[in-house]
């Protein structure tokens, strides 16, 4: 069993005046959408931060702006824009950071950082050796759809 690793708050001594805002593309679909509201409170929750606001940089509410908006009105000085993308791209290199940039010329005196996507990780290697187990399992008929697939049963394949 692994030891519980260190709250984000903890590892880097992160007070109530830091912000971060969790970003993915956005979508037209509603339940991609709420995924992230998913996200963000779990990321909430497991790294102890106390402002984490959901943006979607494009297509979706609330916008990098509003959750910009959101976070300084709950205190933030700093905000820090975390891409929901796996690997960079044209969003990540230039849109997110001008929609940040934008949003955070709104409020003199606050700072605001864009971080790298989440790249290459053991953990998201981890996440998918999980995924495809679930998946080989279910359609085994051995074990449930995974929390992704639900009831759609999309791991049944052919």
């Amino acid at each position: 069993m692994n030891a519980p690793r260190e709250t984000l708050k903890a590892r880097v001594g992160a007070d109530e005046s830091v912000g971060i805002i969790v970003v993915d593309h956005g979508s037209r679909r509603d339940a991609s959408n709420a995924l992230l509201l998913e996200v963000a409170e779990l990321f909430r929750r497991q790294s102890g931060m106390e402002i984490v606001e959901p943006a979607h940089m494009e297509l979706a509410e609330p916008s990098i702006a509003t959750a910009f908006d959101r976070c300084v009105e709950r205190g933030a000085k700093r905000v820090v824009v975390m891409p929901y993308f796996l690997g960079p791209g044209r969003h990540w290199d230039q849109d997110i950071p001008a929609l940040s940039a934008k949003a955070a010329a709104r409020h003199p005196g606050v700072s605001h950082l864009v971080t790298a996507p989440l790249g290459i990780d053991p953990l998201i290697a981890a996440v998918m050796e999980d995924r495809i187990a679930v998946c080989l399992t279910n359609a085994a008929g051995a074990e449930a759809a995974c929390n992704a697939c639900g009831d759609g049963g999309r791991c049944r394949g052919s």
